[in-house]
Formats: structure tokens, C-alpha cells, sequence
């Protein structure tokens, strides 16, 4: 099938640039200085000098991880981003399209293939990198988040999201310009998904409205909100999230995403996609 061949030369192209190199090595070094910050962090002791208790431990683990984990978001957002911005504007720009698109390929068939090989980099590199910190936090200090499988799937989703973008934008801008609009949109939307939770707390509702009007635009916060929520102690989230102090906190989310929205992401990304598609048909080469 013609999309799986350019997936493959997708994934071969990301690894020829050394970027999927250089981005294990710091993603290795990063979780290696973590362990070292979660090894001392279960050595941390009462004013009397007694150790911590047990539950106390696990709370100061789970938040100490979920600002990891924001890390690891954007670091994940800004590679999406820097992989797919010139995954089509490049080929635009140098002629590469023009040889492409002369032969018996159409341009559904180019999207889809560069969109299903960034999204294969995209699930081994968090699916790796979530297990490597996971365990690194295990060893160190014994605490496990009740959903590790649900963390690595809405990073995942996060990253699949703002990638979408960026090739959609990168049909029509240069690769540079199609970056730093997708990057710009994914942080707006992050303050925008903090707006909404101060505005819930405070019972404003246009700025709560707000808030959702900008994760349905862009999806990225909601998701990320559904990683914290995995991270998170259960006794945590039942006794101390009905507090306002902690509802206003963009590191707590007291529910994760619901499954019409979920829903909704899954019909965004395709809508992004399908739009790419047009946007690239209407693209004169």
C-alpha cells in the first residue's frame, strides 16, 4: 500500500536528520537526573528527623512526577511539532511534490502515509519513555500511579493532536511559520484550559466557557488534564479535590475526560486530517 511505503520513508527520514537519535539520548539523560531526584526525595525525613510517612510519600512522588510528566509534554509537543511542520512544506518548496505527485500517487495517499509514520513515532517514543520513567519512579521509590496505561494513552492522544496540526498548517506555510503557529496554539490552549478551571472555581461562567470552547478548538489541555488525573493517588483525588484551593490547580484534576469527549477528539483528528487533505489538493505545486 502506498501510505505504509511513505509511512516508512517518513519514519526513515526523521531517523536519517538523527533527531529520533538525539532525542533518546536526552530523554535518557533527563530520566536518568530524575531517578537520582526521586532516590533523594524518599529520603526526606520530619523536622524530629523521622521518616516521612508512607502516604505522605506517595503524595509528594505523584506531584514531583505529574511536573515530569508537563516536561515530558511539552518536549513531546515541541518534537511533534519540529517533525511535522516540514514534513510537507519541504517537499513543497524543493520540487520533491512536483516528481511525487506526476506518478500514479495520489495526495490522500501522501498524507496518510506521512500522518500514520509521524503517529508510529509518536506511540513508541512516549510508550518508551512513560515505561522508563514509571519504573525509574518504582525502583526509586515504590510509588506506581493507579493508571499507567491510561498516562501513556493521552500523551499519546496530546501528541497525535498538535502533530495533526502541524501538517495541516505546513500545506500551506513554511515549515518554520506551520512550528512556532502550532506550538504557539498548543500553549494558548493549555492557558486556556487553566482560564476554564479558575473560572469553574469562581463560578464565572463566560470564562469557564472560554475554557471549553478552547479544548474543543484544540484538544491538547484536555488531554493532558486526563494524564494528571492518571498519575494521581486515588485517596488524593477523593479528599482533597472537593477543596477550591486544589480545584484551581492546573497540576490536579479531580475527573479525567469525559467519553463525548474523547469522542470529539477522535472525529478532530480526523477532521484535520481530512482538511489536510483538501488543503493539499487545493495546493498548486
Amino acid at each position: 500500500m502506498a501510505a505504509l511505503t511513505i509511512a516508512r520513508l517518513t519514519i526513515r527520514e526523521a531517523a536519517r536528520r538523527r533527531l529520533l537519535l538525539a532525542l533518546a539520548i536526552l530523554t535518557v539523560l533527563v530520566i536518568g537526573l530524575t531517578g537520582w531526584g526521586f532516590q533523594h526525595l524518599s529520603t526526606l525525613t520530619n523536622p524530629d528527623g523521622t521518616p516521612i510517612a508512607a502516604s505522605e510519600l506517595r503524595l509528594a512522588t505523584s506531584q514531583v512526577l505529574v511536573l515530569v510528566e508537563f516536561m515530558f509534554s511539552a518536549v513531546l509537543a515541541l518534537s511533534a511539532v519540529v517533525v511535522a511542520s516540514p514534513a510537507i512544506s519541504s517537499e513543497l518548496e524543493s520540487g520533491v511534490a512536483l516528481s511525487m505527485f506526476a506518478r500514479p500517487l495520489s495526495r490522500y495517499q501522501v498524507v496518510l502515509g506521512k500522518w500514520l509514520g509521524l503517529a508510529a513515532l509518536i506511540v513508541v517514543y512516549v510508550a518508551a519513555t512513560t515505561a522508563l520513567e514509571l519504573v525509574v519512579v518504582s525502583l526509586t521509590t515504590g510509588y506506581v500511579p493507579p493508571g499507567p496505561v491510561g498516562l501513556a494513552a493521552y500523551l499519546i492522544g496530546e501528541g497525535i493532536v498538535v502533530m495533526s496540526l502541524a501538517l495541516l498548517v505546513s500545506t500551506r506555510l513554511s515549515g518554520m511559520t506551520a512550528g512556532v503557529i502550532s506550538l504557539v496554539l498548543f500553549f494558548l490552549a493549555w492557558i486556556g484550559g487553566v482560564a476554564g478551571a479558575i473560572g469553574d472555581v469562581f463560578g464565572s461562567g463566560a470564562i469557564k466557557n472560554a475554557g471549553t470552547i478552547s479544548q474543543l478548538l484544540l484538544p491538547t489541555d484536555a488531554l493532558w488534564r486526563g494524564s494528571v488525573y492518571e498519575l494521581e493517588p486515588v485517596l488524593y483525588r477523593d479528599v482533597l479535590g472537593a477543596t477550591t484551593e486544589r480545584a484551581g490547580n492546573p497540576f490536579f484534576v479531580q475527573s479525567p475526560p469525559s467519553a463525548g469527549f474523547l469522542a470529539w477528539t477522535v472525529c478532530w483528528v480526523v477532521l484535520i486530517v481530512s482538511f489536510t487533505v483538501w488543503s493539499l489538493h487545493r495546493r498548486e505545486v
